[in-house]
């Protein structure tokens, strides 16, 4: 196994060299005011052998889970994902694969509560708008999971046991605001890691060198400076790797990133103006300072995008958000829907929809003189399905607010290098080209996730309109509509062969 702990201080956070003590067995920190990826790669054979049975009939497949809670997703780990679960699966090529070991397992790791049967009952398939995109998953799969309790008993319980460092590892993902997981192929290496952007009274802790000495574990101290080229990132600290090391050594590098994060006033909010009732208008608020064009190479173009994640419960009318008239484009300041995937059926209620939803991606318009804007409102009119009975006539739709983002493409743009901070396929990257760069806005509410209260069909144990009386009474009146149609058509039938008898008569 390798680990690789990285710190990223804010420009603002005081340090002194006595808060990282390194020695040849171990790093002390203290009180550090940063920002923390921990990222653990494990080679195959280190793999337990119930996922590896799963993996090894994976062509590639990635986790991502996001908290509800609002984070600063700081530089360089500026990218994000909507609150909740995320799967993209892409299966391998060996004939006769079996897939449905994946969702056995994922309910295994994150909690039965699932909803997943198989790939290709459960997941979606993405779009993919351009053969040059060829990276993006076969499969995609989406639930409102809300914590990864799941995933932190499955470490403590089957892979950590009585080791107490990887417990205390473990343990520490229960505040982590955001948890990945990356298998592929060509590696044949699984990667873990998770991030905090910040730890409320500061990191304080040892980390030792692994008792067998094989496991390495690198350190990183880090802070960004300004960069030269508007595509790169600049990174500047002190490195080391515990137990090889006797001290920190000083670092200074750069390089291009595809994910950049804007300024702290660059925000958004979602809403849903009540009453909501089965046709719900979602409003992403944005102020001016929003609206404002990213700092991107000169020769970029850029749009500003919003990617929805729309649980089963929730859907758009693509016939509608697809329109192409000014009117109503203008009216919700909208430009376009770019790309759909998943569960569109109109007419559907979410219990017979099996996929788990379905994502959007709309191009919003901005206005033409940022500043003479108070606030700018894009809606986005959904509809809710039918959902099950219940006592009290209403049930309760999770959604999670969508990612905002400027996204900036350069005619002659830089080639992505190595970025050592790289996170790819998070379901609406890969809708773009190779050289897109992405711009973050910072969602502005401590909640991520927006509550809607659904009417539904009342259960009533007595009176007239209780469940059993409104069925009995349904069939009835299908019955006897049959009936009638069916006396109907017998008597058309009576009086078509009288008349053909009487002409016949009349003819003698």
């Amino acid at each position: 196994m390798r680990r690789r702990i990285t710190f990223v201080q804010r420009s603002d956070s005081p340090f002194s060299h006595d808060q990282a003590i390194l020695t040849p067995d171990t790093l002390t920190i203290r009180s550090l005011d940063a920002a923390r990826e921990d990222r653990a790669t494990f080679a195959f054979d280190e793999v337990l052998p119930e996922i590896w049975q799963v993996l090894k009939h994976c062509h590639q497949l990635h986790i991502r889970w996001a908290s509800e809670r609002r984070y600063d997703a700081v530089t360089p780990f500026a990218s994000r994902v909507s609150a909740g679960l995320h799967v993209f699966f892409t299966p391998g090529s060996i004939p006769g694969d079996s897939l449905d070991g994946l969702c056995i397992l994922l309910k295994k790791v994150f909690g039965d509560e699932l909803d997943c049967t198989t790939p290709e009952e459960s997941f979606i398939t993405p779009p993919i708008l351009s053969t040059r995109f060829a990276s993006t998953p076969t499969f995609q799969y989406y639930s409102s999971l809300s914590s990864v309790e799941g995933l932190v008993s499955y470490l403590e319980n089957k892979i950590c046991g009585s080791d107490s460092e990887c417990r205390a590892q473990a343990e520490r993902l229960r505040s982590a605001d955001s948890v990945d997981l990356n298998y592929d192929s060509i590696s044949h290496s699984l990667t873990v890691s998770g991030f905090w952007s910040r730890s409320a009274e500061g990191w304080s802790e040892t980390i030792s060198k692994h008792a067998a000495g094989a496991d390495q574990i690198e350190i990183g101290l880090l802070g960004t400076e300004r960069a030269v080229e508007p595509e790169e990132i600049k990174m500047g600290g002190l490195l080391g790797v515990v137990g090889r090391d006797d001290q920190l050594k000083p670092t200074l590098f750069s390089f291009p990133s595809r994910h950049h994060a804007l300024p702290e006033d660059a925000t958004y909010s979602v809403s849903f103006p009540g009453p909501t009732g089965l046709h719900p208008t979602m409003t992403i608020s944005l102020p001016s300072s929003s609206l404002n064009p990213p700092p991107a190479p000169p020769d970029a173009t850029c749009a500003l995008h919003s990617y929805l994640t729309l649980p089963s419960t929730i859907f758009a009318d693509k016939y509608q958000l697809s329109s192409t008239d000014p009117l109503f484009l203008e009216s919700h300041h909208l430009v376009a829907l770019r790309a759909v995937a998943g569960e569109t059926d109109l007419e559907a209620p979410d219990w017979s929809v099996s996929n788990w939803g379905s994502n959007w991606l709309l191009e919003l318009a901005t206005p033409s003189d940022p500043g003479q804007v108070g606030e700018w409102n894009v809606t986005v009119p959904l509809h809710l399905r039918y959902l099950k009975p219940s006592e009290s006539g209403y049930r309760s739709a999770s959604v999670p607010w969508p990612v905002v983002f400027w996204a900036c493409t350069a005619e002659d743009g830089t080639k992505m290098g190595v970025n050592p901070f790289d996170r790819a396929n998070l379901g609406w990257d890969g809708l773009f080209g190779t050289r897109t760069m992405f711009y973050q806005l910072h969602p502005s509410a401590d909640r991520l996730v927006e509550e809607l209260e659904v009417p539904v069909l009342k259960l009533e144990s007595e009176g007239l309109f209780q469940t059993r009386m409104i069925e009995v009474g349904t069939v009835a009146a299908i019955v006897f509509g049959l009936l009638w149609v069916l006396w109907k058509l017998g008597v058309v039938a009576r009086s078509s062969t009288q008349s053909e008898e009487s002409r016949q008569k009349k003819a003698k």
